[in-house]
């Protein structure tokens, strides 16, 4: 007796497992897509978003203007302003130049200035959970004291000229629990300087210097002129108490009184200079 043949009816699992292999191609070429989209996206960036956020960070007062290139490679022409109120704002010459790199734990940046660094300024930031580790290499820079007119009261009214000289040694700060540490030296030689409060230019040159520790302090001494600044301080939490006092040279003092007015509070013949 011939044996009649059963025909066997499809199974239900081979069909959907074809029906995803059919699509999986599909959703492979779309994830490519979007992390190819994503990459490009990262890759050219563009240089505004890092005006945007040095602006935000420093509310307003220091601005990345006209600013070309990526966020990895670009420049701007830096301002200094009095805030988003202010009406006072001042450029440094020329264009400013960056380069930004990721590293295995933060970011190396190239920061220089045709008008006020020889070399690159060389910055890593080192992340870690719950704060960040910066390192400045050690660096010497020359700057245009009138660009602090842009940070409005008192520079403002001063209205300073001279040339501000920048050096650092082993500078470094950390962030940790909303409290930063610094250590190593900064120096900041003010020279030949001059004021639109007073006839006499220059009244002199000075020096700042600011020693990293437990408690980091900063001094005032003057190098050489007619008005004499001195002072001290130290950074408490994170405010600054600094006291000082200045005062002209006897044969100088009717050419500076104004500025001595407007520098501090005057007691006879000194002006006596406080913050924080």
């Amino acid at each position: 007796m011939a044996r009649t043949s059963r025909s066997t009816p499809p199974r239900p699992q081979r069909a959907a497992n074809s029906d995803r292999s059919a699509r999986t191609p599909w959703g492979w070429a779309l994830t490519g897509a979007l992390l190819g989209g994503l990459i490009t996206l990262t890759l050219f960036a563009p240089a505004q978003w890092l005006a945007d956020g040095v602006a935000q960070a420093s509310g307003g007062q220091v601005q990345l203007a006209q600013a070309h290139g990526t966020l990895w490679n670009g420049s701007a022409q830096l301002l200094l302003t009095g805030g988003a109120a202010s009406q006072d704002r001042a450029a440094l010459p020329g264009r400013m130049d960056w380069q930004l790199r990721p590293t295995w734990s933060g970011l190396r940046a190239q920061l220089s200035a045709a008008c006020c660094t020889a070399s690159a300024l060389q910055i890593q930031v080192h992340l870690r959970w719950g704060g960040a580790h910066l390192t400045l290499a050690d660096s010497q820079s020359q700057w245009p004291a009138a660009v602090l007119a842009g940070l409005g009261t008192p520079w403002n009214t001063l209205q300073p000229q001279g040339q501000l000289v920048l050096r650092t040694t082993d500078l470094q700060a950390d962030w940790a629990a909303g409290r930063m540490v610094l250590t190593g030296q900064a120096q900041l030689d003010a020279l030949a300087m001059s004021s639109r409060l007073s006839t006499l230019a220059p009244m002199g040159s000075y020096r700042f210097a600011l020693q990293g520790g437990d408690i980091p302090t900063l001094t005032l001494q003057t190098l050489e002129g007619s008005l004499q600044l001195s002072g001290s301080g130290q950074w408490v939490g994170q405010r600054l108490r600094f006291a000082g006092e200045a005062r002209a040279a006897p044969e100088r003092e009717a050419a500076l009184a104004n500025l001595l007015n407007i520098i501090g509070r005057r007691s006879g013949a000194r002006s006596l200079i406080t913050l924080g």
